[in-house]
């Protein structure tokens, strides 16, 4: 492969533009971030205990999820538990297991927060494609996501 070739390579644009992409879309979503006051790892943290049976994932899971190191998982709960968002439970035989269980103030932050940060996504992201675009663009990032991150959907139960 000549230097303009390598240069020039599909893959390096595919790359390229998705952390254009990304940062771009993180830009757009910070405002409404800001305003709720909560931070991505937060929002994540928050949205993927809502998403799970009960509302709650053991930390382990949460961890895994969010591809923090566990201190990293115990940090963003503290800051979630003292803002009353999150609590810790402990599940009846297995005491090895802490979990994270979302709380009614927790949600009621999502309802709040999720109305303007959802039509941001609309604005910026999903409502650029066609309604035919849409459900296959997700499949391929289920392909991607699956491959580089599999831990993604630890602790999900189908």
């Amino acid at each position: 492969m000549d230097t303009e070739e390598l240069f020039t390579d599909p893959r390096l644009t595919a790359m390229g533009l998705l952390l254009e992409a990304h940062a771009g879309l993180s830009a757009k979503l910070q405002p409404v971030l800001d305003e709720n006051g909560v931070s991505s790892l937060d929002l994540n943290a928050l949205m993927r205990l809502s998403r799970s049976p009960g509302q709650r994932l053991r930390l382990s899971d949460l961890a895994a999820q969010t591809s923090l190191s566990t201190s990293g998982i115990t940090r963003v709960v503290d800051r979630l538990q003292r803002a009353g968002l999150v609590r810790r439970e402990s599940f009846p035989g297995d005491r090895r297991s802490t979990y994270a269980v979302l709380t009614d103030e927790g949600a009621d932050r999502l309802v709040q927060l999720l109305p303007d940060y959802l039509a941001t996504i609309e604005r910026w992201y999903t409502g650029l494609l066609t309604p035919e675009q849409l459900p296959a663009f997700l499949a391929c990032l289920r392909v991607l996501r699956d491959s580089v991150h599999p831990e993604a959907t630890a602790g999900h139960q189908d």
